[in-house]
């Protein structure tokens, strides 16, 4: 898909407001790209109304965007009057929350710009897809259109794409060639990377340490013939826990938690695993995961996660079972 062709569905059906929708807790790569691409439009349609929408909250970090940046989001999008509907940096509107049903009913023509591994049920409900899995970070996509339409984005657009592909890729260490030619172009539009890095930097607070903590005091080690894998739980950042384990020697880690009767799982892995077995966390672990959980599940290759209902050990469990199976599958593969 072409920028053009999402201006000619803007055009189309001349939507006079369009909302770009972010996932829960919206992090920095999900508000930059929305950023991104809302000055994009205007570029091109300066007369149609575009809001960025985090009808289930923005995280932490991304809160310092809006300190530093000119970003206005709105946590009550008014989804049913959109003309329009893109959403970014997720590959289901499950990560919509209580707003997916709106979504799903809404009439507007709705768009996907996202980097993670593809949802056939999304795809089906939208108009237009713009989808690489193999893109380090969502705003590699929205810069991706900036250079199509020949656009150059302005210092404060060059700065948040900029900031969201840090955030998601751990500072760089998950970037790859063209991740960092899209870096360099950004650069060359004025940005000072050491000061914008140190200015966007948070603490850790003690919670999230203690989350840490928590996560490998619980964790169960096994070992699946040279893989070293960690299972724990933690009532919240799952995901920076599972981090931490991958971070301290496991392979491959899935913490989870629970939280108004609702499951979460994160996984992380290390590259080593990810190329010595072939197994993309979003699409053979999370996604089924997901399933068995009566929810959803996805991401990518070696950072996923997964949302439904049940009990967390039972999750674990079967997140261990699918794990095994998968390594079982490839080793056949292998001696065939």
């Amino acid at each position: 898909m072409s920028f053009k062709e999402l201006l000619a569905v803007l055009e189309e059906r001349q939507a006079g407001f369009v909302v770009l929708m972010c996932h829960r807790s919206a992090d920095a790569d999900s508000i930059c790209s929305a950023y991104g691409l809302q000055g994009l439009i205007k570029r091109f349609l300066p007369s149609v109304v575009v809001e960025i929408g985090c009808p289930a909250g923005i995280n932490k970090p991304a809160k310092t965007l809006l300190e530093y940046l000119p970003i206005s989001v709105n946590l009550k999008p008014n989804i049913e009057s959109a003309e329009a509907i893109v959403l970014l940096d997720m590959n289901t509107v499950e990560q919509l929350d209580e707003a997916a049903d709106a979504v799903r009913k809404s009439v507007a023509p709705k768009i996907i710009i996202d980097h993670h591994a593809p949802n056939q049920e999304t795809m089906q409900i939208c108009r237009l897809c713009v989808i690489d899995d193999k893109a380090a970070a969502n705003c590699e996509l929205i810069y991706r259109l900036y250079a199509e339409a020949e656009v150059k984005p302005n210092l404060n657009e060059a700065k948040a794409l900029f900031v969201g592909i840090a955030f998601d890729t751990r500072h760089f260490a998950l970037a790859n060639s063209p991740t960092f030619g899209i870096l360099a172009a950004l650069v060359a539009e004025g940005i000072d990377a050491q000061q914008t890095l140190a200015q966007f930097a948070l603490p850790i607070d003690t919670s999230e340490r203690i989350a840490k903590l928590k996560a490998c005091k619980r964790a169960k080690i096994v070992q699946i013939e040279e893989w070293i894998v960690a299972l724990s739980h933690v009532s919240a950042y799952q995901a920076p826990a599972a981090k931490a384990l991958v971070d301290l020697g496991a392979h491959i880690s899935a913490v989870a938690g629970k939280k108004n009767g609702k499951i979460e799982i994160s996984l992380r892995s290390v590259r080593q695993f990810n190329e010595g077995t072939g197994i993309h966390l979003g699409t053979d672990i999370a996604a089924p995961l997901g399933e068995y959980l009566q929810g959803v599940g996805g991401g990518h290759a070696m950072a996923s996660g997964v949302s439904g209902k049940g009990e967390i050990q039972d999750a674990l469990k079967q997140c261990l079972t699918l794990l095994k199976q998968k390594l079982q599958m490839k080793n056949s593969t292998a001696e065939n």
